[in-house]
């Protein structure tokens, strides 16, 4: 920046004045007040031969503005374009080092306008630049576009970076095909694998729960000396885990020397997963004793896994107040998973009072609240209360409503539902909304509306739990013309399900027809099964 300085101009006949000033003797008084006169005359001589100065730019012009990383980018990139057309050859490092930065900020567009300003040739024999993109479009989503540069390389055996950053591409993508294919493609070249292989192809296999495959690349692992990498062993929990075998997961975590969050996650969510909710709060312990502190994902995690379990609410309580402890109550998913967790352990009060002072209200919380009253008939008084808040229902919001419709007798109100979820919400209804309108009727003894409902209205074939709710409804109210074709298509879709013969036994017993009962009862031991 050239900033230029102004000079003043100079008072010329100041000097003189004050110099003839000084000439003769007078007092002290007069020549003060002679001189000041002097000097304000020639103050206004001087100055009136000159224009009004203006204020210099300098000192006016306002601060620039911060740039943000991603126009300070666009302006780097602006001008290697002006040097490129001005015949400037670029260095390599300058792409190289722009490359890092799109890939750091995931800045895709960007990474695509320095893509078009490499030159083609330079693209071919410089394979940090080319891996660089790979990375890039991998990482982004592009991975068609990633696979392209990648079979463009002139040479890509000597090293693993672009083979692992379309691995984990794929991988991100849940094409874990392609990953899985991708290493015995590079196994074939020889291309040796190195420590940030492994993590990302074992995520393919626990992906697809292919474990004989990550038996291998396990083995290969400890072929290439990274069986005890903390990033292999953590992928390795997780595989073992979700690929079923978590005695050999946990025997894993036990090996790892300087466990992590993700080790301690990953051997969590693990038990979760297998419904070992003993060994997964002894887990949750042992993170904490360690210092490591549960993400919200692995608290709401466990939460769900003791809220299948109502005699377990003792669990989840003493989960709630280490959340309390820690500060982290109105976790909106913490929140959510704590309000089923004390409706399922049948602690209304307390569900209640978490949802009423949660800070911030997302579609589950509604879910949750609404179906912890699915008996209780301020079920409907909570969804008009979501609809005046402006949160859009779901599909789940509905099976709730409906559900507690059926159970409250609420016939006419879960009609209205049904056709509110329809054409206001325009949610098409699910097999499990049939199944509670089925059983809305049934239980009301609308069993003909009910029937009616799945031969002429339903636009797929019905499920067990649809023809269930007919067979039970036809039970409690004696049709027995309905219950023998609901049962019938029951035998057909559920062969082994003791439950469906003893409701039609019943039915017969209630109607007087003792010797259908015995024959159903005979079909019932022929199955080898037992009531």
């Amino acid at each position: 920046m050239v900033v230029a300085i102004l000079h003043p101009p100079a008072f010329h006949s100041l000097p003189t004045i004050i110099h003839c000033a000084s000439k003769g003797k007078r007092s002290r008084k007069q020549y003060w007040q002679q001189k000041q006169k002097q000097i304000s005359q020639a103050k206004n001589t001087s100055f009136s031969s000159y224009p009004k100065s203006s204020p210099t730019p300098l000192l006016t012009s306002p601060k620039p503005t911060a740039q943000t990383k991603f126009q300070a980018l666009d302006s780097v990139i602006k001008d290697l374009e002006t040097s490129i057309q001005n015949g400037i050859t670029v260095d390599t490092e300058i792409f190289a080092s722009l490359l890092e930065t799109c890939y750091q900020l995931k800045a895709i567009d960007h990474g695509i306008k320095i893509h078009r300003l490499i030159p083609t040739n330079l693209l071919r024999k410089n394979k940090g630049i080319t891996s660089k993109l790979v990375r890039l479009y991998a990482l982004c989503g592009l991975i068609d576009e990633a696979h392209q540069l990648f079979d463009q390389m002139s040479t890509r055996t000597t090293f693993a970076f672009p083979w692992n950053s379309l691995i984990s591409g794929y991988a991100e993508l849940g094409q874990y095909e392609d990953s899985i294919a991708l290493y015995f493609q590079m196994e074939e070249e020889g291309v040796e694998p190195d420590q940030f292989t492994f993590p990302r192809l074992l995520k393919a296999c626990a992906g697809l729960g292919l474990i004989r495959v990550g038996q291998k690349v396990h083995r290969d692992a400890v072929r290439f000396g990274f069986g005890y990498d903390g990033f292999v062993l953590n992928a390795l929990v997780d595989m073992y885990a979700k690929c079923g075998d978590i005695v050999k997961a946990r025997r894993i975590f036990d090996k790892i020397t300087c466990k992590d969050l993700i080790s301690w996650n990953s051997m969590l969510t693990g038990y979760i997963r297998h419904g070992l909710l003993v060994e997964a709060l002894h887990v949750f312990r042992g993170m904490i004793q360690n210092g490591f502190e549960p993400d919200s994902v692995a608290i709401s995690a466990i939460l769900a896994n003791v809220s299948s379990c109502p005699l377990r609410i003792g669990a989840g309580a003493q989960i709630h107040g280490w959340v309390l402890r820690h500060g982290v109550e109105w976790n909106l998913s913490i929140a959510n998973s704590l309000i089923v967790v004390y409706s399922n352990g049948e602690k209304l009060d307390q569900a209640c009072w978490l949802f009423d002072h949660m800070p911030e209200k997302d579609v589950v919380s509604w879910n949750s609240i609404i179906s912890a009253h699915c008996k209780d008939p301020k079920v409907l008084m909570y969804f008009e209360q979501m609809e005046r808040d402006g949160i859009l229902p779901d599909h789940i919001t509905f099976v709730s409503l409906l559900s507690a419709c059926a159970h409250l007798g609420l016939v006419k109100d879960g009609e209205r539902l049904f056709s509110v979820m329809r054409e206001k919400y325009g949610i098409n209804p699910r097999v499990e909304h049939y199944a509670c309108m089925t059983n809305l009727y049934g239980r009301a003894g609308l069993i003909d509306e009910a029937y009616r409902m799945i031969v002429e209205k339903m636009e797929f074939e019905a499920s067990p739990a649809v023809w269930g709710a007919l067979l039970y409804g036809c039970y409690v109210h004696g049709n027995v013309d309905i219950g023998q074709i609901a049962s019938q298509k029951l035998f057909e879709l559920e062969p082994d399900n003791e439950h469906n013969f003893e409701l039609l036994m019943g039915i017969y017993r209630n109607a007087g027809r003792l010797e259908d009962a015995e024959r159903v009862e005979r079909m019932l031991a022929d199955r080898g099964l037992e009531l």
